[in-house]
């Protein structure tokens, strides 16, 4: 019976220690880019990480269109004006996503807990997608 308390107990032991270990990444400071893969326009994401104590200090998103513009104010106008109102509004809260997206992240330090925003879920997996390709290189 002595013998099976003390392995239970080193058993016991192990699979804490490896639970233990399963805790957040390590990263190495610095700044790190990431880009997500093209959607079906031709559109991606970018994410700039700032690593500093081994936590995001500074999180930067922003999308382009196929044609390497970025998805900014102006995103939705056809030459500078806004000729559907519906289509703009509705990439105009892409916009505004992709920078919750970014704040979300920065305070959280964890990509399960930025929300997704709907009617930008695609800005939100390309946002995804650059997160974890910056923090590939990131990795210790």
């Amino acid at each position: 019976m002595r013998n099976r308390r003390g392995l239970y107990g080193g058993v016991f032991f192990v699979v804490i220690m490896l639970f233990a270990g399963c805790g957040k990444e390590a990263y190495r400071d610095g700044v790190y880019s990431g880009r997500s893969g093209e959607d079906d326009t031709g559109a991606w994401g970018e994410v700039t990480l700032t690593i500093a104590g081994g936590r995001t200090a500074d999180c930067r998103f922003i999308t382009r269109q196929k044609d390497g513009a970025v998805k900014d104010e102006n995103y939705g106008k056809v030459n500078g004006e806004i000729s559907n109102r519906d289509f703009y509004d509705k990439a105009q809260l892409a916009v505004r996503a992709m920078a919750q997206y970014a704040r979300q992240y920065q305070e959280t330090g964890d990509l399960k807990k930025v929300d997704a925003v709907s009617g930008a879920t695609i800005a939100y997996n390309q946002f995804f997608e650059a997160v974890e390709n910056a923090l590939e290189q990131a990795k210790k």
